[in-house]
């Protein structure tokens, strides 16, 4: 799998947002604070001074990329890996957008910006969805899909229950993107993203000791 492209355009956005960081950190009061964490409303509930606030989404998205970046290489199962390509390039280009949001939802009590408070569910729940689309044209591997040692060991297994858990995140997507609209509470609100990824998580890890039990029991 080549990362080069993705690779250039992951720095060159690093790049921006710490620019943009810069520049407005520069630009503001002496002591002046911006949010780093928001409660499951939206609202900001931590906040910082704002040349830190302002490099956390540009340092997380260059640690992730060196990490996706580096992947390819250690994957022992390199014949398999490009089939697992687009799932990794959909993560990627995911994360991208997702820190791109970040920033902005940082900056924007310091840019006079007013976005809604929940719209950080609709990209988060729109990657899921994206990523539940590419899983189960993923094949077995060591670093990307659901990785147990029943699907890793058995392309069938593999197969099905990456079939099953794209199915459980397109929907835990739809609920995180709904949620983005609905009118409730912190507490429920985090419920219903948490909840949905978490049962999309867990169905598929059990269900592949299932199958594989399954298929013992039939041989």
């Amino acid at each position: 799998m080549n990362t080069r492209f993705l690779l250039v355009l992951s720095l060159l956005v690093v790049a921006a947002l710490a620019g943009f960081g810069l520049w407005l950190a520069s630009a503001l009061p002496e002591g002046a604070q911006l949010p780093i964490h928001f409660n499951g409303a939206g609202e900001p509930d931590r906040f910082t001074d704002a040349l830190p606030a302002l490099m956390v989404a540009p340092g997380v998205l260059f640690l992730v990329s060196l990490l996706l970046a580096v992947i390819p290489s250690l994957e022992p199962l390199q014949d398999r890996l490009e089939g697992s390509a687009p799932l990794m390039r959909v993560v990627w280009l995911g994360m991208i957008a997702i820190m791109i949001f970040v920033q902005t939802s940082i900056a924007a009590p310091a840019m006079e910006w007013d976005l809604p408070k929940r719209l950080f569910y609709l990209p988060l729940g729109l990657l899921l969805i994206a990523m539940g689309n590419m899983l189960p044209k993923s094949r077995p591997g060591f670093f990307v899909g659901i990785r147990t040692p029943w699907t890793i060991s058995d392309t069938d297994n593999w197969i099905a229950t990456h079939r099953l858990g794209g199915k459980l995140m397109m929907l835990a997507g739809f609920v995180v993107a709904a949620n983005t609209f609905l009118p409730t509470g912190p507490g429920l609100a985090t419920g219903l993203v948490l909840g949905p990824i978490l049962i999309a998580a867990i169905i598929p890890l059990i269900y592949s000791w299932w199958f594989w039990r399954q298929k013992q029991r039939a041989a």
